[in-house]
């Protein structure tokens, strides 16, 4: 047995341990087991395993929430809205427990209707990485018939999201997804796929992630934005950095990019058909 075969009983034992901890008992398990692979991968013991695949895990995904989510209390709060206004108050409210919707709850009011105002068309959107951001549909203005996919890695989450869809009357569902493995696939591509804040989420595991990832995702149009700083707040120049990365992604690619700058993420709307194909 090399360090670079690790046994079913070792993968076993680190996915055992990790799912023990209260944060990752809903995370998909392929997630966690594909994670312990690479650690063991490198001759780590389990206990040292554990420990990594943990520290992946936190900075991928329990990071980004205030707290322990409470999947009940939030659908009690949502039910509970008697007008549109008090729903967006409540969206608010529970948006602000994950750091990443939290950020761009300030420019709310315009986002979505500066980076999706002008697009004509829309027929399926597809969320990667979604977070809490299908909360945001009320600010969307997608047609009341748009499908919206939204994929994620926590059970628990997805359960939730796809209570939200039904309770918002808006068709398509969530689905754990595992974006190590690439892109999801379905039979005709999408209009709109968000990336919002992945990319470098991904790139913490895997630097050429988010090219393989572009690479199979059959989307019209690509949302993907960059934070403008820290979860802790400081910009550390993080926009120039980023607006590089998309540079570089963007290369050798025929993608017309519309950008948007907004106080806590800068977005690039993709094309990525031809700017005289659109």
């Amino acid at each position: 047995m090399t360090p670079a075969d690790p046994s079913p009983a070792a993968i076993d034992e680190v996915v055992a341990a990790v799912q023990q901890g209260a944060k990752y008992t809903s995370v998909d398990v392929a997630l966690i087991a594909a994670l312990a692979i690479q650690e063991l991968a490198k001759g780590r013991s389990p206990r040292e395993a554990v420990k990594e695949v943990k520290s992946r895990l936190h900075q991928s995904v329990a990071a980004y929430y205030a707290g322990r989510p409470d999947f009940s209390a939030w659908r009690d709060l949502l039910v509970q809205a008697s007008s549109l206004e008090q729903l967006r108050t409540a969206c608010c409210a529970i948006m602000a427990m994950h750091h990443s919707t939290r950020e761009r709850l300030p420019s709310l009011d315009t986002f979505y209707a500066t980076v999706l105002g002008d697009l004509s068309g829309v027929e399926t959107v597809l969320d990667l990485g979604c977070g809490l951001n299908p909360l945001a549909l009320p600010w969307m203005g997608l047609p009341a018939t748009a499908a919206y996919l939204a994929c994620d890695v926590d059970h628990a989450q997805m359960e939730f999201l796809d209570w939200w869809f039904d309770f918002q009357q808006q068709p398509g569902r969530s689905f754990v997804w595992n974006l190590l493995d690439g892109a999801p696939q379905f039979p005709a591509s999408v209009d709109i796929a968000f990336l919002l804040k992945i990319v470098p989420c991904l790139e913490q595991q895997d630097r050429r992630m988010a090219e393989r990832l572009l690479d199979n995702l059959a989307a019209r149009v690509l949302v993907v934005s960059f934070p403008a700083q820290s979860l802790g707040g400081r910009r550390k120049g993080m926009v120039d950095t980023y607006t590089r990365r998309m540079d570089e992604l963007a290369a050798g690619r025929r993608w017309h990019i519309a950008r948007f700058d907004f106080p806590s993420e800068v977005v690039f709307r993709v094309y990525t058909e031809p700017a005289d194909g659109r």
